[in-house]
């Protein structure tokens, strides 16, 4: 019997690595060199783009807003050319969560930028926060609260070293905040109460628990944290980062000036006027409903994170295969039988990878992912238990994973037995159908080889692929030997073939 066939490298290594940061209010591009687990950052780029402003009425992005933000992301592509694929992470936040012709724009922006872009849901944008916060201030073991205030939403984490504790994303940012409530640039007192009134609504379902589990340090990240410690600063009010008798005091200064753009008398730069009053009743209602007495303010944030994620890839330490791990823990699979079908998907890789274009290392990571969670929703009931299992991929919280890569993840578990629901890929862009339902196939025939569930090795076998053609052939007289076997392969035939695909049986 010949050994399975060696997985590829997932992650190769890369002296220089980007991040880019697609935010509701500005993208941000930070490129660095690695040295050993160290980053050197080398080049940082920021555009205020304010994607976050650019939904109309129909929750699509404006072709105004949708022309500014690529035209930027050509910028930051000319800067990433001679980067090679990998060695980029771009991701969206909240505005490409929020808008329903997300899909479309984001074919354009890969195109502009020359790189995958990922969707992050936000739990996944508070661990990335919390990631470049930690790595960007001196760790004195200390529990910390770290606040990011976006354009869209706020971000808000308790954890101790670089482990978060406790992950909060709130529909809370300074773009829409400031459109709600300063859009034609007056700011009263009324005004200004009911915008923190607004944002104390949004935080109450969490004060108590967080004010339950409780820090020691508290530090602000994003632009509006900055643009606050400066304010306070250029008007004496505090010497380095925020108080709450600091902020008492500005926001006297503020209702006093009357208008947005006299808010230039407080050093605030011009393409932060039209969102800073609403970070700044954001910073209050924090303030209030938490009881913060002192915010430090960090330059570390997503794109750091981002940076400190990929590092870890590199590594092998890639917190997408903890999540894995820990997913089928909780919902009890069967891990020795899960990695019998992870070593055969690795082997049936090995042997079609090229003749069906799955030689990118994602490819190999996303089936191992797949094998090793296609049971989970056993953990519900044996009935439908593919669909259970999908459900659960879509709809939780996995620390690392895109939202793309989630729902790939769920496809490939919803279609892994049972009828090929060929519909459910019909949503993907054509290159990553045709990827995403050949691994599905694999899948399938891979878990119909171990349906037995035992322990035996199978034996030698070859398998070839040529369009959407698999043949399969086994030693002779093995088939005879095991019909159980030979069934649940015709009967997988039987499956593939209302989806355009053939699966030959036959022997050496």
């Amino acid at each position: 019997m010949t050994p399975p066939a060696q997985a590829p490298e997932f992650v190769a290594a890369f002296d220089t690595i980007a991040a880019v940061d697609l935010g509701s209010n500005s993208f941000h591009l930070m490129v660095a060199r690695v040295t050993g687990s160290e980053l050197q950052v080398v080049d940082r780029l920021r555009e205020p783009i304010r994607l976050g402003a650019g939904l109309d009425g129909d929750g699509n992005l404006t072709p105004t807003i949708c022309a500014d933000a690529l035209a930027c992301l050509r910028r930051f592509g000319e800067r990433l050319r001679r980067l090679p694929a990998g060695a980029v992470r771009a991701v969206g936040t909240n505005a490409l969560r929020l808008a329903d012709n997300s899909e479309r724009f984001l074919a354009d922006a890969q195109r502009a930028l020359g790189h995958p872009i990922e969707v992050v849901s936000g739990v996944e944008e508070a661990r990335l926060i919390y990631l470049g916060v930690a790595h960007s201030i001196p760790d004195d073991g200390r529990k910390q609260l770290v606040i990011d205030i976006g354009g869209g939403s706020t971000e808000m984490i308790i954890g101790r070293h670089y482990q978060p504790l406790r992950l909060e994303s709130l529909y809370l940012g300074c773009v829409s905040h400031s459109q709600r409530f300063f859009s034609d640039g007056r700011i009263t007192a009324a005004r200004l109460r009911e915008a923190e009134l607004a944002a104390l609504i949004e935080l109450e379902p969490i004060i108590s628990d967080y004010r339950a589990l409780g820090w020691e340090r508290a530090i602000g990240a994003s632009g509006s944290m900055v643009a606050v410690a400066d304010a306070l600063r250029v008007a004496g009010l505090a010497s380095g980062g925020i108080t709450a008798a600091g902020l008492r005091q500005l926001r006297k200064r503020v209702l006093k000036l009357g208008r947005v753009e006299k808010l230039t008398q407080l050093e605030v730069r011009a393409d932060r006027l039209p969102v800073f009053m609403g970070g700044l009743a954001i910073v209050t209602a924090l303030f209030e409903g938490l009881g913060i007495t002192r915010l430090e303010i960090s330059d570390g944030a997503l794109r750091q994170g981002l940076l400190y994620d990929q590092l870890g890839r590199i590594h092998n330490a890639d917190i997408r295969d903890l999540t894995v791990a820990q997913l089928a823990r909780r919902y009890h699979v069967d891990g020795a039988h899960a990695r019998r079908v992870a070593r055969t998907l690795q082997r049936c890789l090995g042997m079609v990878g090229a003749a069906w274009e799955l030689t990118d290392p994602h490819h190999a990571r996303l089936l191992t992912w797949a094998a090793q969670l296609h049971e989970i929703g056993l953990d519900v009931a044996h009935a439908q238990y593919h669909k259970h299992g999908a459900y659960i991929l879509e709809h939780a919280d996995l620390a690392g994973f895109s939202r793309q890569e989630q729902h790939q993840l769920a496809l490939l578990v919803r279609v892994h037995r049972r009828k090929f629901a060929l519909t459910e890929f019909a949503t993907l862009a054509d290159d990553t159908r045709q990827s995403l339902t050949r691994q599905a196939v694999m899948l399938r025939l891979v878990v119909a080889l171990h349906r037995s569930r035992a322990a035996l090795r199978l034996p030698r076998f070859t398998l070839r692929a040529a369009g959407n053609t698999l043949t399969i052939d086994f030693p002779p007289a093995w088939l005879d030997r095991h019909p159980l076997t030979g069934a649940d392969l015709a009967q997988e035939a039987q499956f593939l073939a209302p989806a355009g695909f053939t699966l030959r049986i036959g022997e050496d």
